[in-house]
This record gives structure tokens, sequence and C-alpha cells, in this order.
């Protein structure tokens, strides 16, 4: 699988879509899914997602804010949890439960208390309002080994910037699914990270 740092976040998606918009993803080289718990039925959409595509992606939640809904995902195999916060209960119980941990920072101690308690990764949110700058700053202090990446107002025009303060990749909302696109819409603007993401990281 080629793995590239994309997250494709579905927010408002529905089951009945769910699978065919993981395959769109899927066949642009998006291989990285997150279906926020705020959407109207994430936890039969996980699965069918999962379904679809079997081993070629990763299925996870985002917008998970307490202990009682990591449990829920562990029990339909979800593969990793996104907060929109640094909750550090929740990251700890994620590791416990064996999936993948992805807590929401904005500042170096949100950072650094979201390490301490294991987090995978670290998802910088809001990054339009953080910056480029602020970003690297934190970098600078931060793990060279510890993932960050960009999240919240987030295009292809800025991964140059993001990349070069040093993200190693970007969550995409708004911008690749809003409710009622269909499975094609989604399928072209993933292409369109894609290339985006490639020019910039692999040229």
């Amino acid at each position: 699988m080629s793995h590239r740092n994309l997250i494709a976040i579905l927010r408002g998606v529905h089951s009945s879509e769910a699978g065919d918009i993981a395959r769109a993803l899927v066949d642009a080289g998006i291989t990285l899914i997150e279906i926020p718990l705020n959407s109207p039925d994430p936890f039969e959409a996980i699965p069918i997602m999962k379904k679809a595509v079997g081993d070629a992606a990763k299925i996870g939640a985002g917008t998970v804010l307490t202990v009682k809904d990591v449990d829920r995902l562990k029990e339909i195999n979800a593969q990793f949890v996104v907060s929109p916060n640094c909750d550090i209960e929740v990251i700890a119980h994620t590791k416990k439960c064996g999936m993948g941990s992805w807590p929401g920072v904005m500042t170096p101690t949100e950072c650094f208390a979201a390490i301490k308690s294991g987090a995978d990764g670290l998802k910088i949110f809001p990054a339009s309002q953080v910056g480029a700058e602020g970003i690297a700053a934190m970098r600078a202090v931060l793990p060279k080994d510890m993932p960050v990446f960009a999240v919240g107002g987030v295009e292809p025009i800025n991964f140059s910037s993001f990349a070069k303060a040093g993200c190693n990749g970007f969550g995409l909302g708004s911008g690749i699914y809003k409710p009622g696109m269909s499975a094609d819409e989604v399928g072209k603007r993933a292409v369109e990270y894609v290339y985006t993401y490639d020019a910039v990281y692999r040229h």
C-alpha cells in the first residue's frame, strides 16, 4: 500500500454512502479515513467502510471525547482515534485498547502532555490559527520522530509552507468532503490533494 500522510475527514457522512466514498478515496491514493463521531451514524459507517476497502486503508474515528467512545470504537475494530483536544485519559485508554491515538493540540504544553500520555502523533488544530511559523517554532522543541499533522484550514495551496515548518502530513476536512457530495466528486478532490502532496513530499 502506497502510504501518504493524508487523513480524509468525513464529517457528516452517512453509512449508506460510506462504502462508495471509502473506495473512491482509496482509488485516489488516500488510505487514512476518519469519521467524526458527530456524524449521523458513525458506529454503523466505520464497519461498512472497513468491509468496503479491507486492508487497503485504515479507518478510524474523530471528535472522540470520552473513554466510553473509545470502548465502543474498540468493539467495532476502529484502527485509530482522533480528538479535537488533548484529553490524557482518552489518549491513555486508546493506547490500552490497541488503537492509534492522534489528539488535537495547539500549544507546546498540550503537545508534551499528549506525548507523555502515549500519543502516536500530534494533530495541530486549528492549523490555520497556529500557522506555519507557530508550528515551526513548536517543531524545534518536539521529538524529531513524533509525527505532526496540520488540521483545520489546510488546502493544497499551503501544503508547501506547512511541510517546510516540519509537518509530516495533513487532515483534510470540508475541502475534500461536505455532506451531499457524491463519491465521484470526493474522489476527484482527493486526486488533487494527492497530486499536491506528492509534489511537495516526493520531489
